[in-house]
C-alpha cells in the first residue's frame, strides 16, 4: 500500500506551512523550494486545500500561503482528503453487484478494516505532530518522502 504522490506533496507544502507558522504568508516558490517540490505541481494541490479550508492564500508582493487553522486542529486525514478524496484501499476481487460465496466475502471484509484502521491513523495525527518529528530528528529543511 502507498500514498499517492498528491497526497505525499500535499503534506510536504503544510509541513512547510507548518514549520513557518505564525512568520507569515509563504509564496508557493518558497514552499516549493524548501520542500523539494515541483511548482507547478504544487500549485495544482494548493486549490484543493484552500477549499477544504486549510490553507488561505494573501495577494500582493509579500503574498503567499498560510495555515487556515492551527497545526494542531489539522489532521493528515484531512490532508489527504483534500487533495485525494477519501482514502482508499484495495477492494475485494468480486464483480460489482455479484453475491459473495455464502453472503461473506472475506478479501472485502479485510480490505474495509484496514481502510477503518488507516483512517483512524491519519485522523489522530495532526500537522503539528508532523512538524514536531521533523523538527525533533533536525531534518525540517529536508524533504521527508518517508511520511
Amino acid at each position: 500500500m502507498r500514498i499517492s504522490t498528491r497526497a505525499r506533496y500535499g503534506m510536504q507544502a503544510m509541513l512547510a506551512l507548518a514549520l513557518d507558522e505564525g512568520a507569515g504568508p509563504l509564496a508557493a516558490k518558497e514552499i516549493a523550494e524548501r520542500r523539494g517540490l515541483p511548482e507547478h505541481y504544487l500549485e495544482q494541490l494548493i486549490t484543493p486545500l484552500r477549499r477544504a479550508a486549510l490553507v488561505l492564500s494573501a495577494r500582493g508582493a509579500q503574498g503567499g500561503y498560510v495555515l487556515a487553522r492551527p497545526a494542531s486542529s489539522i489532521t493528515l486525514l484531512e490532508i489527504v482528503e483534500a487533495v485525494d478524496g477519501p482514502f482508499a484501499v484495495e477492494q475485494c476481487g468480486c464483480p460489482a453487484g455479484a453475491a459473495h460465496l455464502h453472503g461473506f466475502c472475506l478479501e472485502h471484509a479485510l480490505w474495509a478494516e484496514l481502510k477503518q484502521a488507516v483512517d483512524a491513523f491519519l485522523d489522530a495525527r495532526t500537522l503539528a505532530d508532523l512538524r514536531d518529528q521533523a523538527q525533533a530528528v533536525g531534518r525540517a529543511a529536508v524533504p521527508l518522502y518517508d511520511i
